[in-house]
């Protein structure tokens, strides 16, 4: 119900577009420009292009992060993230993470999902090329995000407990609790570094996880 609620609640922050063409992606903007697309076709064979362009720095004038989609190279609607834009046959669910996209997906009628192409010139179109050339060093290098992330959710975790435990009442309860690892302050700042950069390798491949990547977000 609450997912429902969610949806109409974003289905309310559409609004029409102005008919403005679509700008080509540009290299320079691979770090706050998102561009993904989406080929349908219809019964009659016919086709509808549509993007969605997201720009990560917000709105210039309400720094409000926005979702713009395109029909047939024309701006047809936007909304603020997360948004649910209605098309042929279904919609399209956009949603932002601290990192870039962690959704720009087709949802059809019946439930289906199928993920946006992405611009071959943005940085998720060039980490989906690198994945199409090298599968093998592709997925260590998800694993390796994987990791990182998990080691500085443990860190973080274990610098957390370790004060709170030292609170009187709860040291009383539970007993209080020391940290195995005391890392000293340019490693964290290393590992904190290391963490927003395997969230944003995971951002690229619109990979999400709400204790990982909210953790570090």
């Amino acid at each position: 119900m609450m997912k429902e609620l969610r949806r109409r609640r974003a289905a309310q922050r559409v609004k029409p577009g102005d008919g403005r063409a679509l700008k080509r992606f540009r290299w320079w903007q691979m770090t706050f420009r998102a561009l993904f697309h989406l080929r349908l076709t219809h019964d009659d064979g016919l086709q509808t292009v549509y993007a969605v362009d997201v720009r990560h720095s917000g709105n210039t004038s309400t720094g409000v992060v926005e979702a713009h989609l395109y029909r047939d190279g024309r701006q047809h609607a936007k909304s603020g993230l997360p948004a649910f834009f209605p098309v042929t046959g279904g919609t399209v669910e956009v949603k932002g993470s601290g990192f870039g996209l962690k959704r720009c997906h087709y949802v059809t009628a019946k439930g289906t999902e199928h993920q946006l192409t992405p611009d071959g010139d943005s940085a998720e179109g060039r980490r989906a090329h690198f994945d199409d050339a090298h599968p093998a060093l592709s997925r260590v290098i998800g694993f390796l995000s994987s990791i990182m992330l998990v080691v500085a959710l443990a860190l973080l975790l274990c610098q957390l407990v370790e004060p709170v435990t030292e609170v009187e009442p709860i040291a009383r309860r539970v007993g209080t609790f020391t940290s195995p690892v005391t890392p000293p302050t340019w490693l964290n700042i290393l590992i904190g570094l290391g963490a927003a950069t395997a969230s944003t390798e995971r951002a690229l491949r619109l990979r999400y996880h709400w204790l990982l990547d909210g953790g570090v977000g």
